[in-house]
Parts: C-alpha cells; structure tokens; sequence
C-alpha cells in the first residue's frame, strides 16, 4: 500500500485511498492483460501490492491485506464472492475462467457485490456512550432504554449492552448531556432504499430487490469492500479476437479528463473501439421526444409528467414507488437511442455504453442494443495498463455535431432545460421542477407527488445524483473539479436549438 499515492496518473483527482486502490487494482490488472500475463502472473500480484516490507494500515498483517487484495481482484475480473466455493482456488483460475466466460457466455447478472474480506470494521450497534457521560441521577438513558441494555459501570459511568441494544436511539435522544453518539454504518446510512444490511457475521450484503443502484454505497464504504461487477475483460477479449465493438459515450465525458474532447475519443480508439458515437446525439431524440410528450400528456389532462432518462429514477419507482409509474414519461434515454443509432450504422457490432452510472448496467440488461457497460473509472484504469498518454494521443474529430443542450443532459437542469429549450414558443406552458439526488428526504417527496398529485410544476426533472450524471459515482474526475470543467466546454460550444 506503501505506493499508492505517488503519482498514479497526472491530473487524477482522487479523493480517498479506497478510489487509488481500486483504480491501481485494475489498471495493472490491464497491464498483465496487454502483456498476455494475466493468468501467468496474476497469483503474485497481491504480493506486489503488499510487498513483504510493506505497511498495512487497517489490516492485522500482510496476509490479510493480500487476502483483500485477491478478493478485489474478482469482481474486476467479472465475478462475485458467491462463484467461490474453495479458498484454495487461485486467482489464475478465476482469470482462466474469465477469458471462458469472454469466449463463450456473458457477464453476470448481478450487478454489486460485497467484499467480506474488506467488510468487517464497522460497527454492529449504532450508539455509543462517551466520557461525556456524568453518571447522573435523572439516568434518563436506563429509565427509558425498552431493552435494558444501558446499565452504570463502578465508576457511575452509563455503558450499554450491545447485545441486548436495538439502536432504537432512545438513550441518545433523552441524554442531557449528548453524551451519547450515533455512530453510522456508512454503506448503510447513504442507502436511501434499505438495500443493504449486516448478516449474522456483520458482513454486509446488497438486497438487489431493493437495490437502485444509485452507487452511493460504493463510494461511501471507507473500506472500500463494495465494487461493481466488471466488463472491463469481456470488452478487452472481443477487441482482441477482432470483434467490431462500438463505443458510445455519455455527455459527461466533457468534464472527466484534462486534455481535448477529441483526445479522449483518439484514446478509445487506441483501445481498439472501431468507432466512437456521443450519446448526445441520442439525447437529442430523448429532447424531442419527451417534448412532445409533455405537451401531449399536459393538453390530455395529466396533472404532471417526469423525466425517465435517469436508470436510478426508474428503478426507485418500479421497486419502491409504483404509485408513480403513470407519471414517468415513456420516452428512451438518450443511451436507448445513440444504441440504435450505432447498431442501424454496425449491425455485426458490439454496442459499449460508457458512462459514470452504475444503474446503466441494469438498464443495458433491459436493452437488447446495449451489450457491454464501461464506467469512466474503468475507461481510466485501462488507459494507464495500457500505458496510453492522452496528450500524444492522435485526436479524433466527431462526424455528427450535438446541439449544446444535449451536452447538457450531464448537469442537474439539463434535461429540464433543454426540454424547455426545445419547446420555444410553447415552453411558457411548463413550469419545471428540479429533483436532483435521491436520498430518504426527496424519494419521501417523489412519493408525495405520486400520490396524492400536489407538484410546485408540471414537469419534474429525477436525478439520482446531486449534481446530475457528472456527480455520478463512477466519474473519473473529482466533483467539483469535473463540474467546473463540463461548465467550460459546454461555453465552447455554439450551436442550440
């Protein structure tokens, strides 16, 4: 671990050690790939990472930090704790059976998985008492405790008994002091939909019934024991057998990587992408489109009508607000669109959605023109295997030119906006509203709408993320940083509606 903060890429912006470790996981992943080493030497890249000299911080020993660095290693590769059933099974197998699995079948349905190795720090109750606690007589904290679990140490000090404590937050609540503290599990208090919860073993786990694959989770675990499950090696392999594959990519791409948009796209082509196609130019069909929409679902009566580009939203209403489903607009997303755009132009090709959303992963499951998903993340992590430098990189120009507000789908207010921009003359006949992030508090608004038809608008833009796709828990640039640079490039650009 010693290395990971010495200048793994120039310009990167990472913002914790969990987001180095994994972007420097894959990457020499990669490069073993491009070597064709990946089954010949990945058994010792654990011992690389965590020489034997090395410091552990967070772990008890080496061996437990190797540990975590193997089991790191499978999602990366297209798998998930459950595919092992012997401990002794090496990582070389797992990547022989990767490139079977590229070869002949398809990447897993799951999308997340939880990595028990790296999950098992937090806490299992969520409160504590502190030194704060002044052993008083009122001991509001015992009198009210429905469990009796809080009881005085020798020293008059209140203590608590986890295995009796329900953390109901009782005690917390009536201490006069505040001497007693929340302590959250953060996977869990950044979920919005309770999907994920502590088992027996307090090992976290994904309920993907209830999952909306918003990411918050992911970035959240200062452990960094939740991944995605990777197409990274099932894209690689077919660009290697030959196979035409097609990248389109998301309009957020404006504000990832410090060099020209059309570097970023000459880099894709290094990689071996036959083509690269914005996305944009899909979000245009996804304006009109629900434009029309709008104003047909407004003149028949309809009280209100939302966006449906955000595969997070979708999710959030199918699983847990089905009362809003009339009100979702039908239209595609800006990927359903640019996907058919691409297979109309390359029938035999493979369609590779990139992006910074975690939830286009379920999406491309529901459409059959998306075959593969890669996160910009990845797309970074790939570019260092393979020893791509994207300022020598040749540029490559795009053929269709988006308007500027389908560039703008990546912001919070970007589709309300160019809706509204789309519509000219009719657009007074809209009053938008913006819902950009979900957490507990806006999903308890969404409902509300749903049910009982009280909007401050007729039309109501859903993002998951808070600042719109660029905020997305799979970008490769840093927030603020990648915010500040999409605002820039989106002022180059000239031509709207």
């Amino acid at each position: 671990m010693q290395a990971l903060n010495l200048n793994l890429e120039k310009h990167m912006a990472f913002t914790n050690n969990t987001m180095i470790a994994r972007h420097r996981l894959l990457k020499e992943l990669v490069k073993l790939w491009k070597n064709n080493e990946l089954v010949e030497k990945i058994d010792r890249l654990p011992i690389e990472l965590t020489p034997k000299k090395s410091k552990h911080a967070g772990r008890c020993c080496i061996h437990k930090e190797r540990a975590v660095w193997k089991y790191k290693s499978l999602p990366l590769l297209g798998w998930d704790m459950n595919d092992e059933t012997d401990e002794l099974t090496r990582l070389s197998e797992y990547a022989a059976r990767t490139v079977d699995r590229a070869e002949n079948g398809s990447p897993k349905d799951n999308i997340m998985c939880v990595i028990d190795e790296a999950c098992s720090a937090c806490v299992h109750t969520n409160y504590e008492i502190t030194n704060l606690c002044r052993g008083c007589i009122a001991r509001t904290c015992m009198t009210n405790c429905p469990k009796k679990a809080v009881s005085l140490k020798e020293n008059s000090q209140a203590r608590i008994n986890h295995d009796l404590c329900i953390s109901c937050g009782i005690c917390h609540k009536s201490c006069p002091y505040h001497a007693i503290v929340y302590v959250p599990v953060p996977c869990e208090e950044a979920c919005p939909v309770k999907a994920i919860s502590k088992d027996e073993e307090g090992i976290e786990h994904i309920d993907e019934s209830k999952c909306i694959y918003c990411g918050k989770c992911l970035n959240a675990c200062p452990f960094g024991a939740i991944f995605e499950i990777s197409h990274v090696f099932d894209v690689l392999y077919r660009i290697s057998k030959g196979e035409k594959m097609v990248a389109i990519v998301a309009p957020s791409i404006l504000g990832q990587f410090h060099t020209t948009i059309e570097q970023v796209y000459g880099a894709l082509k290094e990689i071996g992408f036959a083509d690269v196609i914005e996305v944009a130019q899909g979000a245009m069909e996804t304006v009109s489109n629900e434009a029309h929409e709008l104003v047909e679902k407004l003149e028949e009566g309809q009280k209100f009508m939302t966006t449906s580009c955000c595969p997070s939203y979708i999710e959030m209403v199918n699983k847990h607000v089905p009362e809003m489903k009339p009100y979702v607009s039908g239209t595609g997303s800006p990927m359903y669109y640019t996907a058919r755009i691409a297979k109309k132009k390359y029938p035999d090709a493979n369609v590779v959605f990139i992006g910074p959303c975690l939830a286009k992963r379920r999406e491309a499951q529901r459409d059959e023109a998306v075959d593969f998903i890669l996160t910009f993340e990845e797309v970074s992590s790939i570019f260092g295997g393979m020893d791509i430098q994207l300022e020598e990189i040749k540029p490559y120009p795009m053929t269709f030119t988006s308007v500027r507000e389908a560039h703008g789908f990546a912001q919070s207010g970007g589709v309300m906006g160019a809706v509204l921009s789309y519509l000219k003359d009719e657009a007074d006949k809209v009053s938008a509203v913006q819902v950009a992030n979900l957490d507990k508090k806006n999903i308890g608004t969404l409902r509300a709408y749903a049910k009982f038809g009280k909007v401050p608008g007729n039309f109501v833009e859903v993002m998951a993320c808070e600042g719109g796709c660029i905020t997305g828990p799979c970008a490769h640039n840093e927030i603020m940083a990648g915010k500040r640079q999409l605002v820039k490039e989106l002022a180059k650009q000239e031509k709207t509606y």
